[in-house]
């Protein structure tokens, strides 16, 4: 077990929260208001908890089953913490949750007037991954999108008061393209899954077997599927960029940061020459930096 798994066991609550520092992006940036700040926590701890549950992430010892009714034997089946989470998750809107950081959206939930949709299609998209593993069309996973990352930016824009159905549009946009560019960073991670996000008529089309995907270095077909993979994330960043003009002050930066934080992504993966199977190619600050300039200005 390592230390924090440790502390995870001993405060699950803050175990989790403090995984926000190792994710892609900003999750409440300090330039942020405070209430923002503490709501998008409030928020990221419910998506971060529920997609650990998901991928069988959550630390030894059992302390969130405990927390969520589910007995310790039975904390290692995925389907059924879900079903206890999504059975707290309601509790938030009708009672007194049990887990802490359920406990703490709360508060969040009544201040902003959030709905249990988008939460429930987190949920959803976890129970998904137990039940799917591979997706046959384009189309298959951009609905696996819409219940895995379009429901974040639908929050974020309800606590900053700012939602309406063209910035919702926009926001579902960036939204996918950033799963998909997660995807396409973590292929050999997600195998080692037994999960393919890649869709098999693409892989067809590009004569990649699931094979070429276990090897330590790209072959020229699996590259060529991940350049034709990443131009489509690509585009819909660019459909999506229109979000941030439409806003202003301190939300215009944190959205400038997500878009540009696609493309510094797909940017690296590009210089990588599309070969992500040895780990996912990463970004340096300076690319980000220089990205968040171009979508601030507007030029991307």
């Amino acid at each position: 077990m390592t230390a924090a798994d440790t502390a995870h066991a001993v405060d699950p609550e803050r175990g989790t929260l403090a995984k926000a520092a190792d994710e892609n992006f900003p999750v409440a940036p300090f330039f942020l208001p405070r209430a923002w700040r503490t709501d998008l926590m409030a928020v990221y701890g419910f998506a971060r908890l529920v997609d650990d549950i998901g991928d069988g992430d959550l630390a030894p010892g059992g302390a969130d089953a405990r927390l969520l009714g589910v007995p310790g034997d039975r904390a290692d089946d995925r389907l059924l913490m879900l079903d206890a989470f999504e059975e707290d998750l309601h509790r938030v809107f009708d009672g007194t949750p049990r887990h802490p950081l359920l406990r703490r959206l709360a508060p969040t939930v009544r201040r902003r007037a959030l709905t249990p949709e988008p939460f429930l299609g987190l949920i959803a998209a976890n129970r998904q991954d137990q039940l799917v593993a591979r997706y046959e069309t384009y189309d298959d996973l951009l609905a696996y999108c819409e219940l895995s990352a379009n429901p974040v930016g639908r929050l974020v824009l309800a606590v900053t008061g700012t939602s309406t159905p063209e910035r919702i549009r926009r926001s579902d946009e960036i939204c996918t393209a950033l799963q998909i560019v997660e995807h396409l960073q973590d292929v050999a991670e997600d195998l080692a899954r037994d999960r393919i996000y890649l869709p098999a008529e693409d892989m067809k089309r590009f004569h990649v077997q699931e094979t070429d995907l276990a090897a330590p270095t790209a072959n020229a077909s699996v590259r060529a599927l991940i350049a034709y993979e990443a131009a489509r994330a690509r585009d819909l960043l660019n459909e999506g960029a229109p979000l941030v003009g439409s806003v202003h002050g301190r939300l215009r930066l944190l959205l400038a940061g997500f878009v540009a934080g696609g493309r510094a992504a797909l940017g690296a993966i590009a210089a990588a020459d599309h070969d992500v199977l040895p780990g996912p190619p990463k970004s340096g600050k300076v690319h980000l930096l220089r990205e968040a300039g171009v979508v601030l200005r507007g030029e991307g």
